[in-house]
């Protein structure tokens, strides 16, 4: 499955953006995906995701618990990030991630992803 993710860009604290990510080639509504985020010098670090096969399973980083809300449209082939109250320390590139076979307690670990998109930019200005 190839992975497109948009809709970063510069936002004031307090704001919100909206992410998506358009996947192809695979059969979407099978695929557990994730977002991720790296800040500059930092790992990647694990923000939220939603299991796939009707599932809807969905699990948030702390730091993002009830500002960020995963979902995604299966009839669409996307998934989508609302953030909301971001924070300077939400500044970093985003990344959606997907994987056919992992499993919730795999999801927090970017390793056990098999597919990518190319990551949008999010900065949040003070």
């Amino acid at each position: 499955v190839q992975l497109q993710a948009s809709g970063g860009g510069l936002v004031q604290a307090g704001g919100s953006l909206r992410l998506s990510c358009a996947a192809s080639g695979g059969t979407f509504s099978r695929y557990f995906m994730g977002w991720f985020r790296q800040a500059p010098g930092k790992e990647r670090e694990f923000v939220a995701c939603v299991s796939g096969l009707g599932r809807s399973t969905l699990k948030y980083a702390d730091s993002v618990k009830g500002r960020f809300t995963i979902s995604r449209d299966n009839a669409k082939n996307t998934v989508s990030l609302e953030m909301r109250n971001l924070k300077p320390e939400d500044t970093a590139v985003y990344y959606c991630a997907g994987d056919r076979s992992l499993i919730v307690g795999q999801a927090t670990n970017p390793d056990a992803y098999d597919y990518w998109g190319q990551g949008t930019q999010v900065t949040v200005s003070s």
